[in-house]
């Protein structure tokens, strides 16, 4: 099992070389650079400890303004090693938004090692817009969102833009930005 830095170190080189490297998420760089990320490692082991994390993270964002903690993301190493199990559990996470009252407040966007969308197959170059190297449950500010989508000219090509950019990655760059499918190894989980 990695240390915690290791995993918040990982990720948080994702986060800088796919994320923002890639501009998969044009709105990561600025709270990124202002430091206004918070990596939290959850040592759950199932889904009501890591529900019990998630309200625990959702009251802190809640208590900080925003130019103190622009948004969260959740590590989660020990539960919901399979897609299937973590993609089930994204219904428990969007309901605990909605029971502390954070919906219109917070949006949940998901990660996983194995991420796939609906209809595609496991291999297909799309799902590495969502492919990090532990589970990840990213808290959003809503009102962040709005704010930055009024600015930004045409928001609904983003996840175009992003299968596109994907999937004209080099086997080499592949290999570089995801070492944790292409020829590294991911552990911890």
């Amino acid at each position: 099992m990695k240390s915690e830095s290791e995993m918040i170190a990982a990720v948080t080189q994702w986060v800088e070389d796919v994320v923002i490297g890639l501009n998969l998420c044009p709105f990561a760089r600025k709270p990124q650079r202002a430091g206004l990320v918070r990596y939290q490692v959850s040592g759950a082991r199932d889904e009501e400890a890591l529900l019990a994390d998630m309200a625990y993270e959702c009251g802190l964002l809640a208590e900080l303004p925003a130019s103190e903690l622009e948004t969260t993301l959740i590590i989660v190493p020990g539960c919901l090693a399979a897609f299937e199990d973590y993609n089930q559990f994204l219904d428990l996470a969007e309901a605990l938004i909605a029971h502390l009252g954070y919906t219109g407040e917070f949006q949940l966007a998901s990660f996983h090692p194995d991420y796939q969308f609906a209809g595609t197959e496991p291999g297909d170059a799309e799902n590495l817009t969502n492919r990090a190297p532990y589970p990840v449950l990213h808290l959003i500010r809503e009102a962040s969102i709005e704010k930055v989508l009024a600015h930004y000219p045409d928001p609904e090509a983003i996840p175009e833009h992003n299968i596109r950019r994907v999937s004209a990655l080099s086997a080499d760059e592949r290999a570089r930005l995801f070492p944790y499918l292409f020829g590294g190894h991911l552990s911890g989980g």
